[in-house]
């Protein structure tokens, strides 16, 4: 497969900005983690406990995940946009917990606590794989680890585009792997209602993606 040169253009300038943000560019950090707040938004909408979302919004989470990321951005150790993206991930996972212990009572910190921690870094991984196969099936998936993580990118803020109502369905087909008669218990519409908006949220991220060539 031939990688589109405008990934290739993208991954390259994404990592110029994390050495200069590396050297102490703020400006280029905050661009930087900017870019990746529809996928985290993503991921935090797969993750977020129903019983939160009328409390606590994916934006909220993400919001609370960048500025930690700005403060402690001195601990991030990696060298890759792979494995800035990681980190965030490790970061959003704690803001996940602790909007849950918050709200739902917070547990002292013991043998349960430290497993509900690696039961919900483990959760936001699988739905990190999920969203990757999701995007393989969607525009294929390039030899470079780079342009794979762009091309999750680029589908995420796609996904940003579409109403709530389609950005749910897809979160919940995709991400969530429900069935539609699954999904119309969540948000309470038929099953053929859902299968009607899981389809025009396709036809709408086909297009976008036929705009910017990678599909």
């Amino acid at each position: 497969m031939i990688e589109n040169v405008h990934l290739r253009s993208e991954s390259e300038h994404q990592s110029w900005l994390l050495e200069r943000a590396r050297a102490g560019g703020v400006s280029e950090l905050g661009n930087l983690l900017n870019l990746y707040g529809n996928y985290l938004k993503l991921l935090a909408q797969s993750q977020l406990d129903r019983r939160l979302t009328r409390r606590v919004s994916p934006s909220d989470l993400v919001q609370d995940t960048m500025l930690e990321a700005h403060r402690d951005f001195g601990q991030f150790r990696g060298n890759t946009i792979g494995e800035l993206v990681a980190w965030l991930r490790k970061i959003l996972v704690n803001n996940l917990i602790h909007a849950s212990e918050k709200h739902f009572g917070a547990e002292k910190r013991d043998i349960r606590r430290e497993m509900s921690l690696q039961q919900a870094c483990g959760a936001i991984e699988r739905s990190h794989s999920q969203f990757e196969l999701f995007v393989e099936d969607r525009v294929g998936s390039p030899s470079s680890e780079v342009c794979r993580i762009e091309r999750m990118r680029l589908l995420a803020d796609a996904i940003a585009q579409l109403p709530k109502d389609q950005r749910c369905v897809v979160v919940l087909r995709h991400m969530d792997k429900l069935q539609f008669s699954e999904i119309a218990k969540e948000i309470d519409r038929s099953s053929g209602a859902c299968r009607m908006l899981w389809m025009r949220a396709m036809d709408s991220l086909r297009e976008v993606l036929t705009r910017q060539g990678l599909e």
